[in-house]
């Protein structure tokens, strides 16, 4: 039984088991805390304490796991030591401990547990710990892994080894094997082994068990056995194109191999006044909610700019961006750089960019430089989900050189997005055109939950300072 793309992305067998499991463990944890807490313990007649203690377990349970999520543990494909692991939950359960702290001093203590509260989390983190430690023992992220079929054998099937290179790519499915027909251009097939068929196809997919077949013909005409694949589909087995395929598993969009059709019947741009006015005041509500708790970093950050370059020197910089329909607007961030940093020209900046400062190099690396665009979001001009916004020079090179880039601004650019969380930072033309695979993802699939989830798992970045 094949598990279809979920609406929430990136949800899967292995890690829906593993969220049910954290919340199991948490129940436990939570319950023989509470047990021996006799202040807590609902009495059979009281009505009032059993909507103390679901309180509690609502405080308890549900920020943890948002935290968790924040820190990338909900991701099968996260390339990280069991140790690196023990690590992200620990400052999953601090964040969570200082959230249900925080809120306990404008609450009334009764309902967070305060008194039990520190022992909650400690326990909750072992129990965790040895989770997680159970889970990758027996290979969780294998859960449901899916038996593939490559019925191609050319350019369009070299895009499976070329965007999923790594083994983590590929713990949600096994490819048996490629099938070559005519017309393919052949390349280089990896460990992928080539099948010679001696029975009738259908009756090989049933044999070998296989859960998909992925469509990867160069030449579909006079090639594409239909009469096989409807029998396949009958018999409940998925049929998949090899770009919806790779867009599935990677969360991005072939952009070299989509055709213009792609762009008209997936553009999800034409918001009305009523949800335009309600996407600025979630955002503007989420920017309050954020000001509110940075302000003291914004104060520190102005003071260490201050401190490195002197007391003249500016604290912000402005430059011109590409918006919403091409419109240029002006960008406002934390000067990182020196003062005079194009004094030879404008020029995109890299990793190793001498021009910046020591504090840029701290501020840029947890994303405080990005903090001044909460005003952006305020105006308008910006969201806080969406793709980066270019400068217009360099925008009028990647126009002119990827295809397809300018549908980028057919929805506001954001603060963060889908290709920041996807892809490592990059400054050249490669790089923009690897993250308008991902930007396309984001503007044929945006919606409300899907922006609460990247601003969730935007945390994972800011908190161990990857990615720009």
């Amino acid at each position: 039984m094949i598990m279809r793309k979920s609406k929430f992305h990136d949800l899967n067998i292995s890690n829906a088991t593993l969220i049910f499991a954290d919340l199991v463990v948490l129940s436990l944890v939570f319950y023989f805390i509470n047990i021996h807490n006799t202040s807590s313990s609902p009495n059979n007649q009281d009505i009032v304490k059993y909507l103390v203690i679901s309180t509690q377990f609502i405080f308890f349970t549900i920020p943890t796991q948002l935290t968790i999520l924040a820190v990338g543990l909900y991701n099968e494909k996260i390339r990280e030591s069991f140790n690196g692991i023990v690590v992200r939950l620990s400052v999953a359960l601090f964040l969570a401990y200082f959230f249900s702290f925080s809120l306990s001093l404008i609450s009334s203590s009764e309902y967070l547990f305060s008194q039990t509260r520190e022992t909650l989390y400690i326990a909750a983190l072992s129990a965790l710990i040895v989770t997680r430690f159970i889970a990758i023992s027996c290979k969780y992220e294998q859960m449901g892994k899916r038996r593939v079929l490559l019925l191609g054998h050319g350019n369009r099937a070299k895009l499976i080894n070329s965007t999923m290179r790594r083994a983590t790519d590929r713990v949600n499915f096994e490819i048996v094997g490629y099938i070559k027909f005519p017309g393919d251009e052949v390349v280089d097939e990896g460990n992928i082994k080539q099948i010679e068929l001696s029975v009738p196809l259908e009756k090989y997919i049933i044999e070998q068990n296989i859960d998909e077949v992925v469509i990867a013909l160069d030449e579909r005409r006079n090639n594409l056995p239909s009469d096989s694949l409807f029998y396949c589909k009958l018999h409940d087995i998925q049929i998949t194109d090899v770009i919806d395929f790779i867009e599935r598993e990677t969360g991005q969009i072939a952009v070299n191999h989509i055709y213009p059709s792609f762009i008209l019947y997936n553009d999800k741009s034409s918001d009305n006044l009523i949800t335009s006015f309600l996407n600025w005041l979630f955002n503007t509500i989420i920017g309050l909610l954020i000001l509110s708790v940075t302000w003291p970093l914004i104060i520190i950050t102005i003071i260490c700019i201050k401190l490195e370059d002197g007391l003249t020197a500016p604290v912000f910089y402005t430059q011109k961006r590409v918006g919403l329909k091409g419109k240029i607007f002006s960008i406002c961030k934390f000067r990182s750089m020196v003062i005079d940093a194009e004094k030879n020209g404008e020029q995109m900046s890299g990793k190793s960019d001498n021009r910046i400062t020591r504090v840029g190099r701290i501020i840029r690396k947890y994303r405080i430089d990005e903090l001044p665009q909460l005003f952006n979001v305020f105006s308008g001009n910006m969201c806080f989900v969406g793709p980066r916004p270019e400068r217009p020079q360099f925008t009028k090179q990647f126009e002119d050189t990827i295809p397809y880039y300018s549908h980028r601004h057919n929805v506001k650019p954001g603060l963060t997005g889908w290709a920041q969380l996807k892809y490592p930072y990059g400054d050249g033309l490669n790089d923009a055109r690897e993250k308008l695979k991902f930007d396309l993802y984001y503007i044929k699939h945006r919606s409300l939950m899907l922006d609460i989830l990247i601003l969730i798992r935007t945390s994972e970045i800011v908190i161990f300072g990857k990615g720009r």
